[in-house]
Order: C-alpha cells, then structure tokens, then sequence
C-alpha cells in the first residue's frame, strides 16, 4: 500500500506536467502555432547555453524556496498564500542590514542580513497564525491582505527611506556584500545551494523525526492530535515558523544574489506561484525539487519562445495551470471513485 502511495505521488505529478505541454500544444495548433517551434525554442531559452542554464536555475532557487515554505504550512493545515508578503519583509530586512557597514567581515555581515531576513519572514507569517490559531481567522483572507500590505510597504519604502539619493527610480543603495557564487560563476548564487539544503532537510524532518509526524498528524485531523496530547496550536506554529523562514531566505537571496539592491517589483509573483510549485509536487519536499524547476524553465524560456513564435509569454500560465490541475484531478480520483462505488453499492 505503501509503495502505491509513493508511485501516485511521483506518476501524477510527471503526468500532470505531459498533460500540460499537451494541452498547450492542442492550443498552438488551434491558434495557428507550430508547437514543435514553440517548445524548441522554449527549450533552447532554459537550456540552450550555459547563461540561459543559470538563469533557470537562478529563477527556480526563489520559487522552490517558496514552494517549500507553501508546503510545510499546508501539511500542517495551514493554507499559507502569504509567502509573497513574506519574501518582500525578508528582502526589505536584508536591504536595511546589508546597507549598512557595521564593521563585520563579508562573511559575517551575509549571514547576518540572511538571519535577519529569515526572522523578518517569521514575524510576518506568525501574524496570520497567531490570528487562524488562537482567535479562529481564516488564514487564507489574513494572508492575501498581508500580501498587498507588504508589497506596497515595499514600494513605500523605496519612494522613501530606502530610496538611493540621487537616483531617479525607485531603488535602495547597492548592499555592502553579495551571496557567494559557485564554482567562479558570476551570476548563478548559493541560494540554489540553500534550496537543495532546505528541501533534503524538509524530507528527513517530515518522514524521519518525531516532529514531522505530529505535522502530518495535526493536518489531517488537529482535534484527535489534541486528544491524543499532541498539541496542533504548538505544530502549527512551529510549521509557520519554519515557512516564514524560507520564505525570507527567497527575498534575501533575490536582493543579495541577483539584484544586489532592493527594486521595485523585484519579485515577479515568486510567492504566488509557489503554491503551484508545492501543489505540482503533490506537497513532497524533494518533488519541489523537480516542480521548480519546471516553473524556472516556463519563466526562463517564455522570452525565447515569443520571439521564435510571437505566442504571449503568458502562454505558460497555460501550461502550469493545466499541469497543477491534472494533479490535483488525479490525486483525488481514486477517493472519488471509491465514493461513487460505495454509493452504487449501496443503491
């Protein structure tokens, strides 16, 4: 039983994504498109040189962070859509610390604008869960406003406080140090390093540790942990801890791995679509890996795929929005089935 668990979750996910490109190739055709150019082209802008290379990955590094911060929350029963508003605190805290020269080595300053984003994320996502878990709100209305909250907290800033002297667009001073890069790669940062990091380690702490099983328990059914002496307020909590944190570290790896300073819209909706992602990857930490890096190639050779074929680069949205539904179809079909057997049977 246990073995068809685990196919589901890595076969749904694999045909949701064919299903997706299948669907938007029957579109292409349609409109007039060859989808064969479309999806070469789509190809050669994620994978066609070793500068597109790093780019999927630099645009997968946020979105899987993301998607991991989504994930936790949710096998914790807590709908967290608010990993947007959390990315943008823990890129405003990161700029405000990175920013200043309080005398420490490079090495030391990194790690902390990295702790302070991260604790800036925590902060912000614990107040939709101080508000779902001890007062009853819905955190999915909580964290949607929050979202726009911290987004336009962003914008304000940087017509403000954080705004470079000087400079007519709405942007911050450049920050003192930078993430490492790897391997002597200019661009491609060590924040896919973090990723990879946080997805093994959100693994082992789902399926190996004591925690991981109280998280899994307190989401399917918080009232029988609770009689049982497992506490689902602390689980819960402690899971949004943990999901502000990586959501945090996206913002900070944005702002000191790839911009170097704090811009306007520097977050194309990486917060957004990480629901997709950590739905994508039927809510498995290391399908996240895979899942974000579908997306990071969607956002990465849409550009490429309009200029070889003027299709909109918003013909992606097409693809991940069939691909999460197929997902979601097939990962609820076998209950559905055996629900209408059941009623037959009892007909």
């Amino acid at each position: 039983m246990k073995i068809c668990e685990s196919a589901k979750k890595i076969i749904s996910p694999v045909v949701g994504v064919f299903t997706g490109i299948f669907v938007g190739a029957l579109i292409m055709l349609i409109r007039g498109f060859d989808p064969l150019v479309a999806y070469k082209a789509l190809f050669m802008g994620a994978f066609g040189s070793v500068d597109n290379f790093i780019t999927t990955l630099i645009k997968t590094t946020p979105l899987g962070l993301t998607g991991l911060a989504v994930l936790i929350a949710y096998r914790a029963g807590i709908f967290n859509i608010g990993c947007e508003g959390q990315l943008q605190l823990g890129a405003i805290m990161a700029t405000v610390i990175g920013v200043t020269n309080y005398g420490l080595s490079d090495e030391m300053h990194i790690i902390v604008c990295i702790m302070a984003a991260m604790l800036a994320g925590i902060m912000f996502a614990m107040i939709p869960a101080i508000a779902k878990i001890w007062r009853g709100y819905n955190e999915i209305v909580v964290t949607m406003l929050l979202n726009y909250v911290a987004v336009y907290f962003t914008q304000f800033l940087l017509q403000g406080a954080l705004r470079e002297p000087g400079q007519m667009f709405p942007q911050s001073a450049r920050l003192l140090v930078r993430l490492p890069v790897i391997f002597s790669v200019k661009r491609l940062h060590i924040g896919i390093v973090f990723f990879l990091l946080a997805s093994v380690f959100l693994y082992l702490l789902l399926n190996q540790l004591s925690f991981g099983f109280r998280v899994r328990a307190v989401g399917l059914n918080p009232n029988a942990c609770d009689y049982a002496g497992i506490s689902s307020k602390r689980t819960m909590l402690s899971a949004m801890i943990i999901s502000g944190a990586l959501a945090g570290l996206a913002g900070a790896c944005e702002v000191m791995g790839v911009h170097g300073r704090l811009v306007e819209n520097f977050s194309p909706g990486y917060g957004y679509d990480a629901i997709a992602v950590a739905l994508l990857a039927n809510l498995h930490p290391l399908g996240v890996l895979a899942s974000a890096l579908f997306f990071g190639v969607l956002r990465s050779g849409a550009a490429n795929m309009q200029i070889a074929t003027n299709l909109p680069v918003a013909f992606v949205q097409i693809v991940q929005g069939v691909a999460v539904i197929c997902v979601i179809i097939l990962d609820k079909l076998p209950d559905y089935l055996r629900s209408m057997g059941r009623t037959t049977n009892a007909i």
